[in-house]
């Protein structure tokens, strides 16, 4: 069996990537392709040293730092690549990647993130957050963006087989693909997350600062508590704004390393989290501190977080919504540290390699043996 592993594009290592790497470790002699690869250092060594065969894209001006930019050639470009010479095809898709052209006598897999965000359900947020909602420039985005629902919807027949992140992205695949999926939770590295059992005065949140992390919302929310105490961690376009609005009472450490970031988590009172994520890897790396969740109520959330036992939902985007459930949780809520990690314990990378490969081997199986019958 020869296998070929295809990647969106490669220019930081973020959740997606640690699946991927999961998948070469699975594979280990698989070939890599990627839209772009700009890795390196222990990036690279941690995809098993091996670099992707690219497409034209790699060579254009800025592609590493303004890759966004090249969007509307990616769909091109990813049909570009020869495949042809693979039994078994897995592509690691939340854009392009699962458009790649593949043959009757191959079997192709896609691991789908997300069917791509910005161009179907999550359209108008995004173009308002890049400034695109309004203008000659906005019709030009959403003529772009109507293309690509087109392509997206039409190479969704490429694939044999889905497996979904969640049973949400499930729903969206279903919606937007009309087919079937099986949801296989991906990689969460729990080992690396002891649990401690004590816990001290404080709330934690940390995240990428842009603007569908709601983070801004978590420290208005406690700037309006000024007797609860509130760490943040982590850095990105919308640094300087959420420093602006955080009361006394709202640490803002920045960038932090793993190490500080662990720390943190193990000891926090609870851990909050304003996003509608894919999954939401985060929030299952606080549980298996034991820590308890303070959760937006929708998206992966609903299915990492079990409410009233490994931690409580909010169910609006809103201050008050989230100061109310931090209400519930200091009143209510009684917390077991070995349950809450038990939950994490259930998205672990040795139950997500397991499950994977037993679904593809089990898919390779039937598709050949179908083949062969013909």
């Amino acid at each position: 069996m020869k296998v070929a592993i295809v990647h969106d594009w490669l220019v930081t290592f973020a959740g997606a990537e640690k699946v991927l790497a999961e998948l070469i470790k699975i594979w280990p002699d698989s070939d890599l392709y990627s839209v772009i690869d700009f890795l390196s250092g222990t990036d690279r060594d941690k995809l098993g040293g091996k670099t992707a065969k690219t497409t034209f894209i790699q060579r254009l001006p800025q592609a590493r730092k303004r890759y966004q930019m090249y969007l509307p050639l990616m769909p091109f470009a990813i049909e570009q690549l020869d495949l042809s010479g693979y039994d078994l095809i897995i592509s690691s898709s939340h854009a392009v990647a699962k458009g790649v052209i593949t043959g009757p006598d191959q079997l192709h897999i896609c691991y789908c993130h997300s069917p791509i965000r910005y161009a179907w359900d999550m359209q108008a947020q995004y173009l308002a957050e890049a400034s695109l909602d309004k203008g000659v420039k906005s019709y030009l985005a959403r003529l772009i963006l109507h293309k690509i629902r087109n392509w997206d919807a039409r190479t969704a027949n490429n694939v044999e087989f889905f497996v979904s992140n969640s049973d949400y992205i499930g729903r969206r695949i279903k919606k937007i693909y009309k087919r079937d999926s099986v949801t296989i939770y991906p990689n969460v590295e729990v080992d690396k997350f002891p649990m401690v059992p004590k816990k001290e005065e404080f709330y934690l949140t940390a995240s990428r600062m842009v603007p569908y992390k709601k983070m801004d919302l978590i420290v208005k929310a406690f700037s309006g508590m000024p007797d609860k105490r509130l760490v943040v961690i982590g850095d990105g376009p919308q640094f300087d704004k959420i420093k602006s609005v955080a009361a006394g009472n709202i640490q803002i450490l920045g960038y932090q390393s793993f190490e500080v970031l662990k720390d943190y988590m193990q000891r926090a009172k609870a851990f909050v989290f304003a996003a509608e994520e894919d999954f939401g890897i985060i929030p299952v790396e606080a549980q298996a501190c034991g820590t308890p969740v303070i959760a937006y109520a929708r998206g992966g959330a609903l299915e990492t977080i079990i409410n009233g036992k490994t931690g409580l939902f909010f169910h609006e985007q809103e201050e008050f919504s989230l100061q109310a459930a931090v209400r519930d949780f200091e009143q209510s809520f009684v917390f077991d540290p070995v349950l809450i990690r038990r939950n994490a314990e259930r998205f672990s990378t040795e139950v997500f390699s397991l499950k994977l490969k037993k679904f593809v081997d089990e898919k390779y199986k039937e598709y050949f043996h179908y083949k062969v019958s013909l």
